[in-house]
């Protein structure tokens, strides 16, 4: 029985964030080529819109799309090659051929020994990070495909204009594409060179489905979800490597909490006010032992394993009041002297602002509030109005929060600081 377009719209929606990434990945081992691959991949997703409402949805819709993209792989591959002469395209044509079976063999022998090096999702992340792109391509390009983040996304967790992360991506694609470079996970020190970018990617990935720089929704768990996961795969393979034990205890700490961030309306829930028995025990006893073995390691504690432990803090206290807001400012100096960046310098001023009173909070606030990187950040004002707020001044937290509700991308963010405003003032904003 066939049905409206409009009423499989948002069932293939939801599939499609779930399945592009894998879907553009697969694809590219075949055709070398991303763009090509991203275009197969929305192929595919075209189809299904126009035959999925006649002939009802597939019982596995994911593989369906897969095969639609490979063949429409096949065809412009094809189509590309009729200008050669007739010996390349006979040889494009089996080396395509070649390609596909290669690809359908790799599947299989993954499925049967759980291979993890064999991943496509991590290949592709390793891929797009090349050290032949631009250093500052990289990541954005990997953030597009693999995270499926839009660009306004990317240069907000970036700090810059949508026309330049727009410009960085299309350039990557190209360069790679010149290229011809095998989508594989490198071994050796190609591994190792590569990492430090693969690991910011996971990091940004993780932390725009931890909180959602935009959309209706708070949360975007499936992204959380992915990015651990491919975490854990790189912990698999580097277990000698302390910070990729950092960012998989990060990981797991802050998606402990996940299910206590939200109501059931979907609203956010702050810190303070969450039910930490929805707290996922689990995952906070997986995030706790990979942090050990990230602080056991050789060397001095990096990016994400001081953040891992800031997140330790939070997950060892058995109510907001026990925090050690002390041990997090101290962490949070750390961090700064690690990676110095006006973000980490507003969180250290949170933590000084409850580890030492809103005064000093407020007190370091005030010299971010002109750092230019800082003036559109919705976070800064969020954290300017709730030290003012504690500190009585109603009228200014009011300000600060109507600030940050007009800057925020995310509805249920602005949704938030709307109501802060409202508790601290008259005025009711529309």
């Amino acid at each position: 029985m066939s049905r409206p377009a409009s009423d499989l719209a948002p069932t293939l929606d939801a599939l499609w964030h779930i399945e592009s990434a894998k879907i553009v990945a697969q694809v590219a081992r075949i055709t070398r080529d991303l763009a090509l691959a991203e275009d197969c991949a929305q192929d595919a997703l075209l189809a299904a819109l126009q035959t999925w409402p006649r002939d009802g949805m597939p019982e596995k819709p994911g593989a369906w799309l897969l095969t639609a993209a490979r063949r429409h792989a096949l065809d412009r591959l094809r189509h590309t090659a009729t200008a050669a002469p007739l010996h390349a395209r006979l040889g494009a044509e089996t080396d395509l051929q070649h390609a596909i079976r290669e690809a359908d063999h790799a599947d299989a022998v993954d499925r049967a020994i759980d291979d993890d090096i064999g991943d496509e999702m991590l290949a592709l992340v390793f891929t797009a990070v090349h050290p032949r792109l631009p250093p500052e391509a990289r990541a954005a390009l990997t953030l597009k495909v693999v995270g499926g983040l839009s660009v306004a996304e990317i240069a907000r967790a970036y700090l810059k204009s949508e026309p330049t992360i727009a410009q960085r991506i299309v350039r990557a694609k190209r360069l790679l594409a010149e290229a011809h470079l095998p989508f594989a996970v490198p071994r050796g020190t190609e591994l190792a060179e590569r990492l430090p970018v693969v690991l910011e990617v996971l990091y940004l990935m993780f932390n725009e489905g931890y909180a959602a720089s935009a959309g209706a929704h708070w949360t975007r768990p499936a992204l959380c979800e992915e990015a651990l996961r491919l975490a854990r795969v790189l912990a698999g393979l580097l277990p000698h490597e302390p910070e990729v034990h950092g960012l998989t205890a990060l990981m797991e700490l802050q998606t402990s909490r996940l299910d206590a961030r939200v109501d059931d309306a979907g609203r956010p829930i702050l810190l303070a006010e969450q039910d930490r028995r929805l707290w996922d025990a689990l995952l906070i006893h997986r995030g706790i032992a990979a942090l050990a073995r990230a602080e056991a390691a050789d060397g001095a504690r990096g990016f994400y394993t001081l953040q891992a432990a800031i997140a330790a803090c939070h997950a060892r206290a058995p109510r907001f009041a026990d925090t050690d807001w002390s041990r997090i400012a101290s962490l949070y100096g750390a961090l700064l002297r690690v990676a110095p960046s006006p973000v980490v310098a507003l969180n250290r001023a949170v933590a000084v602002g409850m580890a030492e009173g809103p005064a000093a909070g407020l007190a370091l606030v005030e010299t971010l509030s002109d750092v230019r990187e800082l003036l559109d950040y919705p976070l800064l004002h969020a954290a300017r109005g709730d030290l003012l707020d504690r500190l009585g001044q109603r009228t200014e937290a009011h300000a600060a929060f109507t600030r940050a509700a007009e800057l925020a991308g995310n509805e249920a963010e602005r949704g938030l600081m709307r109501e802060r405003a409202a508790r601290c003032g008259p005025t009711k904003l529309s």
